[in-house]
């Protein structure tokens, strides 16, 4: 399998460009397919920049209905006319940060006629499965990070029902896709248990320097319980990574824009 990191928060060289948002371009079998879009057009400069033709993506998954992963979305449509985009059927509910900041998807976009909605379980082909967030129950607490959605007429907290895991099974290996991991990387390490995680942890809000030292300690140690290799990206935070780094060593590695990864 091979992966490309089309956007991220940070970036390999001055080459390609950054944003707070997450792309990946990934190649399984006979099977190429884009996993998020950040959060502008940067993604398809990136793509050009790293020989990545988005036109010959045979699908495309959006891990959850936040900007920063569909934000490109338009750009991925302008450029490929035939791929189905597999998205949770709540990516298009409101989603905020408080009350204030909305945080969601363009609703236009849903008259494109290429949106494949994912309630339960999906099988894709080719040794690939779409998880919803929904179809499990929480092992550990969910931490909403302040994340809000409107619905029934009323403000709750966010339960992320809209997130969506992309496994792929290769070589007989379990190689998990995870965009955000807002409903707990524990709790998707608990459900899925992959030999490989690609994707974000959503501990930026933790700091390391002061209350959050001792829950990414804990994180950290219960990480390495499992037989598992990391590699993290956008909003694991940069440096709550360098304080997991030191604790678990060559089981962790950062992804950036324009890196290429060969699992």
């Amino acid at each position: 399998m091979k992966v490309w990191v089309l956007m991220e928060n940070t970036s390999l060289s001055p080459d390609f460009c950054s944003e707070h948002g997450l792309s990946l371009w990934i190649e399984s079998g006979n099977c190429r397919l884009l996993f998020d879009t950040g959060q502008s057009e940067k993604f398809a400069r990136n793509a050009g920049q790293l020989g990545v033709d988005l036109a010959e993506a045979d699908l495309a998954v959006l891990s959850h209905g936040h900007y920063d992963h569909g934000g490109g979305l338009k750009k991925f449509l302008e450029e490929n006319e035939k791929a189905p985009v597999y998205l949770s059927c709540h990516a298009f509910e409101k989603h905020f940060s408080g009350r204030e900041r909305d945080i969601g998807l363009d609703p236009a976009l849903q008259a494109c006629g290429r949106l494949v909605y994912v309630r339960e379980k999906k099988e894709l082909g080719g040794g690939m499965v779409l998880y919803p967030s929904g179809g499990f129950r929480p092992v550990y607490p969910v931490d909403a990070s302040g994340l809000t959605t409107f619905r029934d007429g009323r403000w709750m907290k966010e339960d992320f029902r809209h997130e969506l895991y992309l496994l792929i099974r290769e070589g007989g290996r379990r190689i998990l896709f995870s965009g955000c991991s807002h409903a707990g990387i524990l709790n998707i390490m608990e459900w899925l248990r992959p030999d490989i995680l690609v994707g974000g942890f959503h501990l930026k809000h933790l700091d390391p320097d002061g209350a959050g030292k001792a829950v990414l300690e804990q994180m950290a140690e219960k990480l390495k319980t499992y037989d598992t290799v990391y590699y993290t990206c956008h909003c694991t935070g940069t440096a709550q990574y360098a304080y997991l780094k030191e604790k678990m060593g060559d089981r962790l590695h950062y992804l950036a824009a324009g890196e290429h990864l060969t699992l």
